[in-house]
């Protein structure tokens, strides 16, 4: 299981790297991958409980060669493939990542796309709010002690946050990295303060003896003395006290004797915090929890659900709402015939096929470059021109955006 956890994690970290341009692709072929595996997995399984060891071995032996065979001949190919490349195989967008000024040397339409740009401070406080300043806490956790486990996490969020530097949106890979530190700071800072409240709490009276607990004939009432983390507990021998809460007592020495290793009494102390101030933590914590949920909830509103086709203002007289988007995409279906092609900056093509059900010359995806550039030549060009090319791409409509 924690392999499984590890790969898809790893897997889903580098896969937006390695050249995929849509995130939902790379998430897919992660998911899809681990799915895979795992069946592969559980096949060998299944093989392994019907043959006997010998023809386990034998098969497992035939199986593994011919599949390092392909494996051989598949790396063969590519490696042809990438040396024959340009580029050595690497795309526009993944050499943007590892050289962040590439895109504004040789491919100015990926480096004009606004989420491609890199982020500023605002927008990783706006994404992560608190998160920011419990990540560093979650790191040093992560050291004490330092496993295979919270290293890949270690690692993990360092790689995140170079590619978010690079991108605004590779923010959904840095995400995850920030949640999963900031949960494990919180939990040690928790762990800490509650701790720290356990140790101080005052001994509750049932544990001192009562009057009513002795018997004539009986010593008079004893003093008890506790020490809460004290391995050597005196106590003074009562004839008056029951023979279970006797028991009790010895075998809790017994386990604070024979418990080992048994840490210093200073080092204890430096652990615990007084009992208001901890109380106080866990009240601030509280607090901090509850204000980034509201601010998650009013970012995922305001921010990230905000729909690009109705924009709204906010001014001295109110709430004004813009539906020009969604009246002429319904101008567009009612109005024209629905062979007809639409010409529009590839920004508002998903859009336009969508909502108006008509073809258009170019769209988000924006790996054609050719049309795009023709498209912005039409666009950049006086009437004339423009009307040649428009011709020349069979368009019939065009959608022009502009402010005012």
């Amino acid at each position: 299981s924690t392999m499984q956890v590890v790969l898809g994690t790893l897997l889903a970290a580098l896969v937006p790297v390695v050249g995929f341009n849509a995130v939902l692709t790379s998430e897919h072929f992660a998911s899809f991958l681990v799915f895979i595996i795992l069946h592969v997995v559980a096949l060998v399984y299944y093989i392994k409980g019907l043959l006997t060891p010998r023809l386990f071995k034998v098969a497992m032996t035939f199986v593994l060669t011919v599949g390092l065979a392909l494996c051989l001949a598949v790396v063969a190919i590519l490696a042809a493939l990438v040396a024959s490349s340009p580029t050595k195989g690497w795309s526009g967008r993944s050499l943007s990542l590892l050289d962040p000024t590439y895109a504004s040397k040789y491919i100015p339409i990926i480096a004009s796309v606004s989420e491609h740009q890199p982020p500023t401070w605002p927008s990783y406080f706006m994404a992560i709010n608190v998160l920011a300043f419990l990540v560093p806490a979650g790191i040093i956790s992560c050291f004490l002690p330092l496993s295979d486990a919270s290293s890949f996490l270690v690692l993990y969020l360092v790689t995140s946050v170079y590619f978010s530097g690079v991108m605004v949106r590779l923010m959904l890979v840095l995400a995850p990295a920030v949640c999963i530190l900031s949960g494990i700071a919180l939990s040690e800072a928790f762990n800490v303060l509650t701790r720290s409240m356990k140790f101080q709490r005052p001994i509750s009276d049932d544990t001192l003896p009562t009057a009513g607990d002795s018997t004539p004939g009986s010593s008079s009432t004893a003093t008890i003395t506790t020490s809460t983390k004290n391995a050597n507990i005196k106590k003074e021998k009562m004839g008056t006290i029951s023979k279970e809460r006797s028991s009790k007592k010895s075998r809790k020495e017994t386990e604070l004797v024979g418990s080992s290793p048994v840490r210093p009494e200073k080092e204890e102390k430096l652990c615990v915090l007084p009992s208001e101030a901890s109380a106080m933590g866990i009240l601030f914590l509280i607090m901090l929890c509850g204000l980034y949920v509201i601010h998650c909830v009013w970012a995922a509103a305001e921010a990230y659900s905000a729909p690009s086709i109705v924009l709204t203002s906010r001014s001295h007289d109110g709430l004004h709402v813009y539906d020009d988007f969604r009246e002429s995409y319904a101008w567009l279906r009612h109005n024209t015939e629905v062979d007809d092609k639409v010409a529009s900056w590839w920004d508002y093509g998903y859009q336009t096929t969508a909502m108006a059900n008509r073809t258009v010359i170019v769209d988000n995806n924006t790996w054609n470059n050719t049309h795009i550039a023709t498209v912005g030549t039409a666009m950049s060009s006086p009437e004339k021109g423009a009307w040649e090319i428009f011709n020349s791409l069979d368009v019939k409509y065009v959608l022009v955006v502009f402010g005012g």
